[in-house]
């Protein structure tokens, strides 16, 4: 696991990065800059180059139960953004130290009255850059659940593309016996599960199971903590096997769509279809097809 530690050098990272567009169909992974290993204390990241194109963050904040503080989410927000259009970086995982808990959520002890409506408002403010962050990712991000995902927790793992848990996993929005109702969790939850199942979380707090939570689609598959690790493996390698820029292109469209009415949709589909169709890639995979062989993907980025 390697950590990776200066914010600043981070952010200043991914900015050369992304205005580097310019890769080989065999492009050199890219160097990590060194970093003060002093600086990032909420989070390790595992890094794509030794995972095969999978970056791992894994908040590792225990004393807090994995609290969302600011500095919690202003790290989770540099990791997920750091050279995000690198052909190399093909998804992004988002994980806890072992322990009973995957975030308690907000820390609470940041909101109180005497730290002014400010820093209220900030601390919401990078919430939803958070959670944009995540959505906004060119590669799929998964959420990856060993414990408790509670209020901010859970509205963390209703933003990834998808999430597994271990089957001792729980989920709960208790906002509201702290006096805080989980609104924004609720943002969250509520488009990924029915309504009455996501009025009973906000309104209750009380905690939903694993076993229910993938039945609602709040998490799509469970298994035991110790194969969680092999289904990660599993599901990264179907990821890994598909063509990137595709994928991103997919991605955006699929969240794109769902706020429009269907004819619009459909239409919009119909000129995302043709856009696919001209990328080297999808040729490739056509072709491939044909010839009932593998296709050899170039992962070339594409306007």
């Amino acid at each position: 696991m390697i950590r990776l530690n200066s914010v600043k050098n981070l952010i200043n990272w991914t900015s050369l990065c992304a205005r580097s567009r310019n890769y080989s169909s065999n492009p050199t992974p890219p160097v990590l800059p060194n970093l003060n290993q002093q600086d990032f204390t909420k989070i390790k990241i595992s890094s794509e180059q030794s995972n095969d194109g999978l970056r791992r963050i894994v908040m590792n904040d225990m004393k807090t139960r994995n609290a969302l503080s600011m500095k919690m989410m202003t790290e989770l927000i540099t990791a997920i953004d750091l050279n995000k259009s690198s052909e190399l970086l093909r998804a992004i995982t988002i994980e806890s130290v072992e322990g009973p808990v995957y975030s308690a959520g907000h820390n609470l002890k940041e909101m109180t009255g005497d730290k002014g409506v400010e820093a209220q408002q900030a601390i919401f403010s990078k919430c939803s850059e958070l959670m944009m962050s995540i959505r906004n990712s060119e590669v799929p991000v998964i959420g990856v659940v060993n414990g408790l995902a509670a209020a901010a927790g859970c509205q963390l793992i209703s933003y990834c593309d998808f999430a597994i848990s271990s089957t001792s996993s729980k989920f709960s929005t208790p906002g509201a016996s702290f006096g805080l109702f989980c609104h924004t969790p609720g943002v969250g939850v509520s488009r990924i599960i029915n309504r009455s199942s996501a009025a009973f979380m906000v309104l209750t707090g009380m905690p939903i199971s694993a076993e229910e939570a993938l039945r609602l689609g709040l998490v799509m598959k469970i298994t035991p903590a110790a194969e969680l690790e092999n289904m990660v493996t599993e599901i990264y390698s179907h990821i890994k096997s598909k063509s990137r820029p595709v994928l991103k292109l997919g991605k955006e469209f699929f969240y794109q769509q769902l706020h429009h009415p269907l004819e619009q949709a459909m239409k919009e589909g119909e000129a995302t279809v043709i856009k696919n169709l001209q990328y080297d890639d999808c040729q490739e995979g056509l072709q491939s097809f044909k010839e009932k062989r593998s296709p050899k993907w170039t992962h070339h980025q594409q306007s």
